[in-house]
C-alpha cells in the first residue's frame, strides 16, 4: 500500500517475510527525542533501533517513514501505513480503534518548568499556561483534571514547539513523557530548566506498537518482541540510550 511522502524518510529493510517483495510500512514522528529523530537525514532513536531489532527476528521487511504525528493515526486508521511506532501509549481509548502490540516500554508524564517557578505539581498547573503535543497523552491528563474547554491548555504539533513556547515565555509549563522533558533538561543546562514529578496525578503508562485494527503483523511481531526482550537485546538498546538497565518486569506485568 502506499505509504505518506514525507521528508526525512529512512528505509530499513530485514529479511524476507509473507511474499518475496512485501514490505511493511511503518509510521513515527521523528520528532521526538531520544525515541525518533531526524540525524542527518535518517530517522534514529530507541524506537529506530528496536524496530529494527524486531523486525530482523520477525524475518520482515519494512521502511520507517517519518509521517507526522497526527498524520500517523489517520494513515494507520486508513492501513496507508502498516504499523507505527513513536513512543505511541496504549491506552483505552486508542485501542477502540487499533491493535497494540506487548508493551516495549514504561513511561510517566512529567512538567518541565523553569527555575524558580513556584509549579510543585499538577495541582499548581491550575490557571496556568500549560503547552502539550497535540493528541498525547499529556493533553488528556490536562483534560482529566482541569476539563475539555480549558484554554489555558495550549496545543502544539510537536513537543519541540511546546517546550520552544516556555522558552519564549508563552506558557508556564510543559507537560509530556519523563524521558522528553529529562533529556531535553539534562541536554540544555544553559535554559535553567527544572522537572518536575507528580506520581500522584500522573500514573504509569506503557508504549506499543501500533497496528490498523485485525492487522495479521501483530501477532508475528508479538512474538518478534517478546525474544528481543528475553535475549537481552532489549536491553542492549535500551541502555545505548538511557544508560540505565530497563525495569523487565514492568513489561511483563
Amino acid at each position: 500500500m502506499l505509504a505518506l511522502a514525507a521528508c526525512g524518510s529512512q528505509s530499513t529493510s530485514g529479511s524476507e517475510g509473507g511474499s518475496k517483495n512485501e514490505k511493511l510500512v511503518v509510521g513515527t514522528d521523528a520528532a521526538y527525542a531520544p525515541f525518533e529523530y531526524l540525524k542527518d537525514g535518517k530517522i534514529v532513536g530507541f524506537d529506530a533501533d528496536l524496530l529494527k531489532a524486531v523486525m530482523k527476528e520477525a524475518k520482515l521487511k519494512y521502511e520507517l517513514k517519518n509521517t507526522g504525528w497526527e498524520p500517523l493515526f489517520a494513515s494507520l486508521k486508513s492501513e496507508q501505513v502498516q504499523a507505527g511506532i513513536s513512543a505511541i501509549t496504549i491506552n483505552d481509548k486508542r485501542k477502540q480503534t487499533y491493535d497494540f502490540s506487548s508493551p516495549y516500554f514504561e513511561s510517566i508524564n512529567k512538567i518541565l518548568v523553569k527555575e524558580g517557578s513556584p509549579i510543585k505539581g499538577v495541582d499548581d498547573l491550575k490557571g496556568k499556561k500549560v503547552s502539550v503535543q497535540n493528541g498525547t497523552t499529556g493533553q488528556d491528563a490536562l483534560e482529566k483534571k482541569f476539563g475539555k474547554g480549558d484554554a489555558n491548555v495550549k496545543k502544539y504539533e510537536t513537543n519541540v514547539l511546546a517546550i520552544q513556547a516556555l522558552l519564549n515565555g508563552e506558557v508556564d509549563a510543559v507537560v509530556a513523557d519523563n524521558t522528553v522533558v529529562d533529556e531535553y533538561a539534562k541536554n540544555n543546562p544553559d535554559k535553567k530548566l527544572t522537572v518536575v514529578d507528580d506520581k500522584t496525578n500522573f500514573e504509569s503508562e506503557y508504549y506499543g506498537i501500533a497496528f490498523p485494527k485485525g492487522s495479521e503483523n501483530k501477532k508475528k511481531i508479538d512474538k518478534a518482541l517478546k525474544t528481543v526482550i528475553d535475549n537481552g537485546t532489549y536491553s542492549k538498546v535500551y541502555k545505548k540510550w538511557f544508560k540505565v538497565e530497563p525495569n523487565l518486569d514492568a513489561l511483563k506485568k
